[in-house]
């Protein structure tokens, strides 16, 4: 299947509205250089890239059900961008991000999903030859949304080869927050947006490791590690809120 097959099949997909929060010198595990020219013209999160420290890379995260993501509901797990997959068909939802090379970034998605008693699950994926995808993580249930993860994407030379998700258990759950299944902070669903309620965003510290296409290390998530007692998400949601919150009822 060419690229533009790919592109056409994640195009048809419904959007989540989602943001991007840069964590830069305001804190003193900014590793990135934010100064440096982003060389890297590929847009798609369906083509293959390779990059350097400061380039824009362009990934997506496809919200659907477990089972969306195999071929036959029960074969090998492909990448979203692969049409075999017809997530569009199956109501599968889509954000997509573009954030610099070895930053520390915030992103969030404002929540409306309304969960299948299966659950909702996400896959963060990007490339084609390479096609990255990370393993289904669950979002919500039937009775409550996590609200909290961490996305490390790994690169080999500046081409992407993973993407995984880590847990650092419950220890910065706060507010309405509860530790749901000894590891992940969730919200009750009824605190969501679509019941009325507004404390369902998703938040998802992003960092990367490996090296980049001049071979020089990206460093980020291994300060996410040292702090990892803390969350990017509780330190920097009024700031995220600050910058979102006059844009809320746009789209």
């Amino acid at each position: 299947m060419g690229v533009d097959a790919q592109v056409f099949a994640i195009s048809k997909m419904g959007k989540v509205k989602a943001s991007l929060v840069m964590i830069m010198a305001m804190i003193a595990m900014f590793v990135g250089d934010g100064d440096a020219a982003d060389t890297n013209h590929v847009y798609s999160p369906c083509s293959d890239s390779k990059v350097q420290k400061g380039d824009g890379f362009s990934f997506g995260i496809a919200f659907s059900s477990k089972e969306s993501f195999t071929q036959g509901n029960q074969g090998p797990q492909l990448s979203p961008c692969d049409s075999h997959l017809n997530l569009a068909g199956k109501g599968a939802q889509l954000a997509v991000f573009r954030p610099k090379i070895d930053e520390i970034c915030l992103l969030t998605i404002n929540s409306s999903f309304n969960p299948a008693s299966t659950g909702l699950y996400m896959v963060a994926f990007a490339g084609h030859k390479y096609a990255a995808r990370s393993l289904p993580i669950m979002v919500a249930d039937s009775s409550h949304t996590i609200t909290s993860f961490t996305l490390v994407l790994e690169f080999h030379e500046g081409t992407l080869q993973n993407l995984y998700w880590k847990s650092f258990g419950c220890d910065a759950c706060a507010g309405d927050s509860v530790c749901l299944n000894h590891q992940d902070c969730a919200v009750p669903n009824s605190k969501c947006k679509k019941n009325g309620g507004s404390a369902c965003n998703i938040g998802i510290q992003l960092t990367f490791s490996g090296t980049d296409k001049n071979l020089d290390a990206l460093n980020s998530w291994y300060e996410v590690d040292k702090l990892r007692q803390y969350s990017l998400y509780g330190l920097f949601s009024n700031l995220r809120d600050s910058i979102t919150g006059p844009f809320s009822n746009i789209v």
